[in-house]
């Protein structure tokens, strides 16, 4: 079960993390990235091509075509793959859906939730797929 990020956001996650443990000079089309991933291809193309549109991933045509990271693997950090797919609003909105939760107008979770999500948001921000590549490689290996 997801709690912060919606299934497409995850994928991406999981692709730029796969990208990340490989040669900068390779292109894996959707096919090869679904099959490592264990997903439909046809969710791995949209999810691609979404973060093609944002600069995070790179595109290459033809038949030789596929897709790598557009920048170095330090380069790139967790949030901006987070906020090309999903936005922002999970670190700005009620958790509960409630309109107007603020500090002085709180829901039943907003304390606890706010904590939680600051330090979700913040590790986000802090990490990037460099960071992140060997314990990805490890995970790949398991799938």
């Amino acid at each position: 079960m997801t709690v912060l990020f919606s299934k497409k956001c995850e994928l991406a996650l999981q692709a730029t993390l796969f990208l990340s443990t490989k040669n900068d000079k390779e292109i894996y089309n959707a096919l090869d990235v679904s099959k490592e991933l264990k997903v439909p291809k046809e969710f791995v193309s949209k999810m691609l091509q979404s973060l093609t549109d944002s600069g995070i991933v790179g595109s290459k045509k033809g038949k030789n075509g596929g897709f790598y990271l557009a920048r170095k693997p330090n380069k790139i950090k967790l949030i901006e793959i987070v906020n090309a797919i999903d936005g922002d609003k999970i670190f700005k909105n009620c958790v509960l859906g409630f309109p107007n939760c603020s500090n002085e107008n709180p829901c039943p979770v907003h304390n606890k939730w706010g904590k939680i999500r600051d330090d979700a948001y913040k590790m986000l921000n802090e990490e990037t797929l460099e960071e992140l590549k060997e314990k990805t490689a490890r995970k790949l290996l398991t799938l």
